[in-house]
């Protein structure tokens, strides 16, 4: 239980790769000897174990403790993170690629060579044994449990790493900005447009006034309708015909004056 509750912390700190680590390590302490001193009932008690019980607890270790080496080892720069996590999915290809006969065997829930695969003692140097085989504590161990754990840790860890190349993708993409919505007046967007239009602000002074009305449209999600009407209308007001860029101006300093006063 204290593994699951590591597990579906969303932190994914090494401090807690770390936590979960030890405490699987201290699991597996304890099936081990609890294993050897109580034994098995028959071959089938030995099979079922170290064909799907220890496999499930060891795929988790290497699971971990390969994902706190891919953390610890990766390069700063999205393009060289890229290249880091492709090596890796190709290091978990080359396994399958050279284990394809036991990945076959094992995904099509095979058991005619159960009794050689996952009895202790019971190994066949015929099966192209790993050298690891003969290192470790045969009390606790057959020829293939531990290619077992590999394949369900691997997946694991290729579900990781695609994740971590989907990530990257999603941050190198531009994001869509959201809309500005124009809530002022329509006369104060179009006195705003003509004074940039005047100002040669777009294409160096190039810019036609009728494609800037469309952008500021477009890009304020505002309909303008007849804006040379309206900036007519404006030219004649008698009485400031300049209303909102001197709004404007005026707002301006103001706050500058504030934010110097604080």
């Amino acid at each position: 239980m204290a593994i699951k509750d590591l597990e579906i912390e969303t932190d994914r700190s090494l401090q807690r790769i770390e936590a979960v680590i030890h405490l699987i390590v201290e699991c597996l302490s304890e099936v081990k000897e609890n294993i050897l001193k109580k034994g098995f009932k028959n071959n089938e008690a030995e099979i079922r174990f170290f064909k799907f019980q220890k496999p499930i607890i060891v795929a988790k270790l290497i699971y971990y403790n390969s994902i706190y080496k891919i953390e610890t080892r990766k390069p700063y720069g999205s393009k060289p993170i890229k290249k880091y996590l492709n090596r890796e999915l190709k290091k978990l290809k080359r396994y399958f690629d050279n284990n394809l006969d036991f990945y076959k065997y094992y995904r099509t829930n095979n058991t005619s060579l159960d009794e050689k695969l996952f009895i202790r003692g019971n190994h066949d140097i015929k099966l192209c044994l790993d050298t690891g085989y003969f290192q470790s504590d045969l009390t606790f161990s057959t020829s293939h449990d531990y290619k077992v754990a590999k394949i369900i840790a691997n997946d694991l860890i290729q579900v990781y790493i695609e994740d971590q190349l989907n990530n990257k993708d999603q941050e190198d993409k531009p994001q869509a900005l959201k809309k500005l919505n124009w809530t002022g007046s329509k006369v104060a967007i179009i006195e705003l447009i003509y004074s940039l239009h005047y100002q040669g602000v777009f294409d160096n002074g190039n810019a036609d006034i009728r494609f800037i009305a469309k952008y500021f449209e477009n890009a304020f999600n505002v309909n303008l309708g007849n804006f040379y009407q309206t900036y007519l209308e404006l030219r004649n007001r008698k009485m400031n015909p300049t209303k909102f860029l001197d709004t404007l101006r005026e707002t301006l300093l103001k706050k500058m004056d504030e934010q110097e006063g604080k």
